[in-house]
């Protein structure tokens, strides 16, 4: 008897699963505040790592009190972060292996991530995967409710036409974790940014992808 598979699709993260730019992001965030005035630190952005640039920029204004427009802050940000990530990012291990066997099994993928759109399309020329190989790619500025929310898998889901049930989450952050379960995908966790212990609430958990088991996509 020929199994059915339930999984159909395969919703990715970005920082930390396709490649690891929260350097960056960090840095020109940091650099952002500074030509405000205000000296920030690296580790004063951690706690909104993975919950989109509102967040993660705007928390940190938050802490320190410090005037922040939105907008034009972001703006700002992106524009010194398209320097700094200028020929520096790279897949990280095993993304494009990984990315041809789901497409080999005849799974949809799709990006979703918490990040703004510029930034999604930033990165993944960088790295030098066409954007038009995934069918769908879900932003922080396309749901309202950010991770640890689920509504980023769930209009990710949409996209690629079927249930959030019937696909698998790889996620880096103990929030997107929280959001993939949430919206009742099965969650595989790379321990790029947060420890295994952290990570616990995940079905699979592995230190990237080219050391995924291959029961991850046969579920």
């Amino acid at each position: 008897m020929t199994k059915t598979n339930i999984i159909k699709a395969v919703l990715f993260d970005m920082d930390g699963v396709l490649l690891d730019s929260e350097h960056y992001i960090c840095q020109a965030g940091i650099e952002m505040f500074k030509e405000k005035g205000f000296h920030v630190a690296p580790e004063d952005f951690l706690p909104f790592t993975g919950m989109g640039e509102n967040k993660y920029l705007g928390g940190v204004a938050e802490k320190y009190n410090i005037p922040f427009q939105i907008e034009k802050d972001k703006a700002r940000t992106y524009e010194i972060y398209a320097v700094l990530v200028k020929d520096k990012l790279k897949p990280l291990a095993g993304v494009e292996n990984f990315i041809t066997k789901c497409l080999g099994k005849g799974l949809k993928i799709a990006v979703a991530s918490s990040a703004d759109r510029i930034k999604v399309l930033i990165n993944l020329k960088e790295i030098g995967i066409p954007e038009n190989i995934f069918h769908t790619i879900v932003s922080g500025l396309d749901v309202e409710n950010k991770k640890p929310a689920p509504d980023v898998f769930l209009k990710a889901a949409e996209g690629v036409g079927t249930s959030a049930r019937h696909c698998l989450v790889v996620e880096d952050a103990v929030s997107g974790v929280t959001a993939g379960k949430e919206a009742g995908a099965k969650v595989l966790a790379l321990t790029t940014s947060f420890n295994s212990t952290d990570l616990s609430e995940a079905d699979w958990i592995t230190t990237d992808l080219s050391t995924a088991s291959s029961e991850v996509l046969e579920w």
